[in-house]
């Protein structure tokens, strides 16, 4: 009677077909593969402890909430373990689904072995490959064959994959690309989230945007969805108008700003100009930048760079909206043929010529679409090999190279110190074209440790050649002078002090040759040894050499 119940039970299960089984414990549910469904079933003893039993078509078995089903099924009673053959699926809690042509399930484990054209998918993403292990039991999903990840438009392939159907992640390794519309990533390693669609990179990674933005780096992570990225490496940002790099990184794409902390870099191609500092914060979309912490910018040219230091630098883009062209203010008007003098209200403009038909002023060169400009708050230093400045506060533009200073100040010129209440020191080609200073100015030039050339005037205009100053005009309230003049072997006759409404100082190899006045002149000379103390500098006289940048290494400082 025993050994007919075998046989009694096989017949039951061919006659049923594919009707559900129920089953014996909830134990035995959670742990042990239950038969659901099959059209045909076959019983093959292996020996006497081993059990083979084959499903054939609508093949389903279960283990707790995984379902396996196929065109066939093989189960080893003994070993709970179960192979499918054709149209393999899995179905792990109504939340992970795995389709492939074979499968091989251990069931003691719940670790699924599926070959040829694998796929799995959580609803948001699928991953597709030709051999996977699947473990159910923790929901870890791993090829090395070889495979994708499709999420939405984004699209990732790699060597070998570890997915995590919890939380999402997929850990990618060797030859990683990732594709998007927005997107190309490449990196040797890449962790990515389906569920929010960030990247996180944990090895050297190159993302190019479709905008031709090309980023390195290798610690972070991009929002693909928001556009949103944070980096905390040394990381690159370019593109083919600028650059930047800093230790962290942090940007938006949707707002265009980004944050650079720690030794950071921020490149401006089109006007070759280069900000450095510990902080700086740029804005694509408006092309401006913020740079605090010890910033510079430099003023790029291949053997006469200009050096720029302040607490705090900034620079934009000014629209060109030939708005100037409403201002006609002229010092001189000539028939026919206009020649344009500029005056001190004037001393931004590019005015050379006036058409008289149509009354306007014509430029001596085509208007830029933008202009970039810097400012500079609070202790401006400035350093190029040929001059160098300090400042309160500062105005710079690549439309006309005039640095406008503010506020105490100072410009350096070999031998020469300038200073004045506010000046514009005019440049082209980064060297010096002229200065002109609006109120107090003093121009003091250096004979040795005892004795200084100086002129001091309300207003000064001081002319350069080359670089190398060789006049200046001082004039008002009165120009006042003192002068050493020297003997034809180089002796000092003595100190010239003069007066006038107007002096014109002239220079040869950038020192004091002569002096000339206009108008209301007086002047008394003083021989060497018999100069008063009191009449040996004028008002305001101050050598301020210590305040002097003695190179650019200073202002990193």
């Amino acid at each position: 009677m025993i050994k007919r119940l075998p046989i009694f039970f096989i017949l039951l299960f061919i006659i049923c077909g594919t009707k559900t089984f129920a089953q014996a414990t909830s134990l035995d549910s959670a742990t042990k593969i239950i038969i659901i469904s099959f059209n045909s079933l076959r019983s093959i003893t292996i020996d006497d402890s081993t059990t083979i039993r084959t499903l054939a078509g609508n093949a389903k078995v279960q283990q707790g909430n995984t379902t396996l089903s196929g065109d066939s099924i093989a189960i080893n009673s003994r070993t709970n373990i179960a192979e499918v053959f054709g149209h393999v699926h899995i179905n792990d809690a109504d939340t992970v689904n795995t389709y492939a042509d074979y499968l091989r399930y251990l069931g003691k484990n719940r670790i699924a072995y599926l070959k040829r054209n694998v796929r799995l998918t959580d609803g948001k993403a699928s991953l597709t490959t030709n051999d996977l292990e699947y473990n159910v039991a923790t929901g870890v999903a791993t090829y090395t064959g070889g495979g994708k990840v499709l999420n939405g438009s984004t699209a990732l392939t790699s060597n070998n994959a570890i997915y995590y159907s919890n939380t999402k992640d997929v850990y990618f390794k060797k030859t990683v690309r990732l594709t998007d519309p927005k997107y190309d990533i490449k990196a040797d390693s890449l962790k990515y989230n389906t569920g929010f669609k960030i990247a996180t990179l944990i090895s050297p990674t190159i993302i190019k945007t479709k905008d031709g933005k090309v980023i390195k780096s290798k610690n972070g992570t991009y929002n693909l969805q928001t556009g949103e990225a944070q980096f905390f490496e040394r990381t690159l940002i370019s593109d083919s108008t600028s650059s930047a790099i800093a230790n962290e990184m942090f940007f938006d794409d949707k707002t265009g700003i980004s944050i650079l902390i720690g030794n950071a870099k921020f490149v401006d191609s089109v006007n070759n100009i280069i900000v450095v500092g510990n902080y700086i914060e740029a804005n694509r979309k408006t092309n401006s930048f913020l740079a605090t912490q010890k910033p510079v910018v430099i003023l790029v040219k291949d053997k006469d760079s200009t050096y720029i230091a302040a607490d705090t630098l900034f620079s934009g883009l000014r629209k060109n909206d030939n708005s100037f062209y409403k201002n006609t203010s002229t010092k001189k008007i000539v028939k026919n043929k206009v020649s344009l003098n500029l005056d001190s209200a004037n001393t931004g403009n590019f005015y050379t010529k006036v058409d008289t038909l149509n009354n306007k002023p014509a430029l001596n060169k085509t208007p830029q679409d933008s202009v970039r400009y810097i400012l500079g708050y609070r202790n401006v230093r400035i350093y190029n090999d040929s001059s160098q400045a300090v400042c309160d506060s500062m105005y710079y533009s690549t439309e006309d190279s005039v640095f406008r200073m503010y506020r105490n100040p100072i410009v350096w010129k070999d031998k020469s110190q300038i200073t004045g209440d506010t000046m514009y020191l005019f440049t082209e080609k980064q060297q010096p074209k002229r200065v002109f200073v609006f109120n107090n100015s003093l121009i003091i030039n250096q004979q040795n440790l005892a004795l200084y050339n100086q002129a001091a005037g309300r207003t000064l205009n001081a002319y350069f050649t080359d670089g190398k100053i060789n006049y200046a005009r001082l004039k008002g309230s009165p120009a006042e002078t003192i002068f050493y003049p020297q003997n034809d072997d180089s002796s000092y006759a003595g100190m010239n002090r003069c007066s006038g409404d107007v002096a014109d100082v002239y220079f040869v190899n950038e020192e004091i040759n002569k002096i000339k006045f206009i108008k209301d002149v007086n002047g008394t000379m003083y021989p060497i040894n018999q100069i008063p103390a009191n009449k040996k500098y004028l008002n305001n006289f101050n050598w301020q050499n210590k305040r002097r940048p003695k190179n650019k290494l200073e202002l990193f400082e």
